[in-house]
């Protein structure tokens, strides 16, 4: 990795890959199903900041994997991240009407286009993992394949997602809301960040740092969102603000109040570059992704 290069532009040369990337996993079809394939499109291609993308590359280069082997396994974290998104935003959850500056999914087609889109995604990712281009040895491919099924299931981003709609209008312990927060948000980045490792046969050591970081980072990443929901402005986030006090949601500002959330994710991404310290100079960009992750308007 060129230690010349800014995070900025890393995060915008990847973003640029991964579109390409989609672009040419997700085609123009003509017939019954072009509808879902255009949703698909528009929800895939639409922007978007690909950090945890840049997360599979960044850690996957540590242990020298190759590019395109990482590239798939970043689209595939993409395909569920987008899916998560088009299924957050639906009337019967989240109930949002912009995403990325643009209509969500079911405002530009229909609440039931967006649901098979978001299936449809979220198939894809695991087709991908599946393919020999993702790595050569079968039984690493499923590893990666199972451990981004616990990533995304009950034990992770869904079971955090229906903790989350349970916990509308009630009160929650700090510890009960961290723990949501590190299945809903945290799961996806912590298998973004160790897909590398696992692929290129990373040392216990180094997979306990790097999950270590992915813990920390999941719960700054969720802090500094429930931040810009009471802090932020809605030109530069691309969606509603102050929903989560109106739908009486739990959040680390709610618990910890703003003072108390800004002190705790900067406890916490202190935390998460500690534990790069192993790495090295090699995780300059991780590091920085850190400071991005906690300084971000949208």
């Amino acid at each position: 990795m060129d230690t010349d290069i800014t995070f900025a532009e890393r995060l915008e040369t990847v973003g640029d890959k991964v579109t390409v990337a989609m672009d040419g996993l997700i085609p123009r079809v003509a017939g019954p199903e072009s509808e879902l394939y255009s949703a698909m499109r528009y929800a895939a291609l639409g922007g978007g900041k690909r950090l945890r993308p840049l997360f599979v590359l960044e850690a996957g280069a540590l242990f020298d994997v190759p590019a395109k082997n990482l590239m798939q396994v970043a689209a595939a974290v993409e395909c569920i991240h987008t899916y998560s998104l088009i299924h957050d935003d639906l009337p019967c959850m989240d109930d949002d009407d912009f995403r990325r500056g643009q209509p969500t999914v079911h405002k530009a087609y229909s609440e039931e286009i967006a649901v098979l889109a978001g299936d449809a995604l979220q198939a894809l990712a695991f087709e991908i993992l599946a393919h020999e281009e993702t790595h050569s040895q079968p039984k690493i491919r499923v590893l990666l394949l199972e451990r981004l099924a616990q990533a995304v299931g009950a034990r992770g981003m869904v079971g955090g997602q229906a903790m989350d709609m349970a916990a509308d209008g009630k009160q929650m312990e700090m510890a009960l809301i961290a723990r949501m927060q590190r299945m809903k948000t945290g799961a996806l980045i912590q298998f973004s960040l160790e897909a590398g490792a696992i692929m290129g046969g990373a040392s216990d050591e180094a997979l306990s740092a790097l999950s270590g970081f992915a813990h920390d980072l999941g719960l700054v990443f969720q802090i500094t969102d429930d931040l810009l929901d009471v802090c932020g402005d809605s030109g530069n986030t691309g969606k509603a603000v102050g929903k989560d006090a109106r739908q009486g949601k739990a959040s680390f500002v709610g618990g910890l109040g703003v003072d108390g959330a800004k002190e705790r994710a900067l406890l916490l991404a202190d935390q998460a570059k500690g534990h790069l310290e192993i790495f090295g100079s090699s995780a300059l960009i991780l590091r920085q992704s850190v400071d991005f992750v906690i300084t971000r308007s949208g």
